[in-house]
């Protein structure tokens, strides 16, 4: 005879991880009215909130749109985004008092810590009534079978009163195997993001969930992340570690201006971050060294005014004098400008707006600050984050394939599709 099954605690909602994208559906399923328990593995939550931005928390950005993102289904995002809005957070960090100011191009930040918006959201879950479990890890997640109908479990988003049926069937219930005890609930919302900062405590948890109940998970990358040099490249880049400039980077089609900041292993920086999401080991990179600027136009009017000066001079009037006295060294002769003739000038220019950069990869989840791919978003409702193949499972943040730009984004979508699960779990 086998061993009788443990108590269970009974609640209506369980959230798998205690992040931004968990803590949102928390305290906005626990703001309707339903029992709602967080379990999160690591001993505090919102572990990647209290380091984002230095510290300060890039919350979220005001320019967001369905162009900021990357997924297999760019349309997916759009219907959680546009019901819960940059404006929308912002006015409970106000209503917090929690003082803030823009950096740039919308990014919105803390003006004293991220700890304030970790405080806010659980205040909001304790408000609500929301069970926080920490240290609290999942040794196993079961089904324990189902009352819906077939109408509801294919139910499409665009068909009127789609989400009202599997709201009514509240089905199947979930049965979560913890190291704090077994507890059952009618919702089970995976919230456990994405493989990024492992150092973190982030896993594959969510991912494997995901393929237990028949989802398929696209393939993952470290996205946001900083890239790697070897070889030639590497040694020509090697004593300029700590060198920043102004850049645009570009990969195919897509380009991003920003900083460039050269390190021992490669290249990072904000631009650099933001293009690594485009490119893989193999694709062409090269970044414009003189955004904003003819380079053409610019070097023949300092040849007209700057006949006598070397070239290098004239470059490190241009750029940090160290990288444009490397360039000197690798890939230019500094020459005095009067000497350099108009093909000459032009092929210069031409290498200042185009200049080739050769990477051999990343360095990986170890520094990526996001995880590109997940769980596919085809078998998931873009208005509630629920499973089409399993009704009350539901998937919100960085665990779906939907990426964001640098830049608050991706606080964004874990506020937006954690508000579209907590309204339906």
């Amino acid at each position: 005879m086998s061993a009788p099954r443990a108590t269970a605690d009974r609640v209506d909602v369980v959230v798998i991880g205690g992040g931004a994208a968990g803590l949102m559906t928390a305290l906005t399923a626990g703001q309707r009215g339903r029992r709602v328990r967080v379990i999160e593995h690591a001993n505090r939550c919102g572990k990647k909130i209290l380091m984002s931005g230095g510290g300060r928390c890039n919350f979220t950005n005001t320019g967001t749109t369905p162009a900021n993102f990357l997924s297999a289904n760019p349309h997916f995002c759009k219907s959680a985004l546009a019901r819960y809005t940059p404006a929308h957070f912002i006015a409970m960090v106000e209503r917090h008092g929690i003082a803030y100011h823009e950096k740039e191009l919308g990014q919105l930040f803390c003006d004293e810590s991220s700890k304030q918006i970790v405080a806010m959201l659980l205040a909001e879950c304790d408000a609500a009534g929301v069970d926080v479990r920490t240290s609290c890890s999942v040794d196993w997640v079961e089904a324990l079978g189902t009352r819906a109908t077939d109408a509801a479990i294919g139910a499409d988003d665009a068909a009127p009163g789609a989400h009202d049926a599997f709201a009514q069937v509240r089905a199947p219930r979930f049965r979560i195997t913890t190291s704090q005890g077994v507890v059952e609930c009618e919702s089970l919302v995976v919230a456990t993001g994405g493989l990024s900062i492992p150092s973190m405590g982030a896993t594959g948890f969510g991912y494997a969930l995901a393929q237990q109940f028949g989802h398929a998970v696209l393939p993952t990358r470290a996205g946001l992340v900083p890239l790697t040099q070897t070889g030639k490249p590497a040694e020509q880049m090697a004593e300029l570690a700590g060198v920043a400039l102004a850049v645009t980077a570009r990969c195919g089609k897509t380009s991003f201006s920003n900083a460039m900041l050269i390190t021992h292993r490669g290249i990072s920086g904000p631009a650099i971050l933001q293009i690594s999401n485009y490119w893989q080991p193999g694709d062409a990179l090269e970044i414009d060294l003189l955004p904003g600027h003819d380079a053409l136009e610019t070097l023949t009017a300092m040849r007209s005014s700057r006949s006598d000066a070397q070239l290098r001079t004239v470059l490190s009037e241009l750029l940090p004098k160290r990288f444009a006295e490397r360039l000197c060294e690798t890939t230019f002769e500094s020459r005095p400008m009067k000497q350099l003739d108009p093909k000459p000038l032009q092929r210069i220019a031409e290498t200042l707006a185009r200049f080739p950069l050769v990477c051999s990869g990343t360095e990986g989840y170890r520094t990526a600050e996001v995880t590109l791919g997940g769980v596919d978003t085809k078998d998931v409702s873009s208005s509630t984050m629920e499973s089409r193949r399993v009704p009350g499972l539901y998937f919100v943040g960085e665990v779906l394939d939907v990426t964001g730009w640098l830049g608050g984004y991706n606080f964004q979508w874990a506020w937006a599709s954690g508000h579209a699960a907590g309204q339906g779990a």
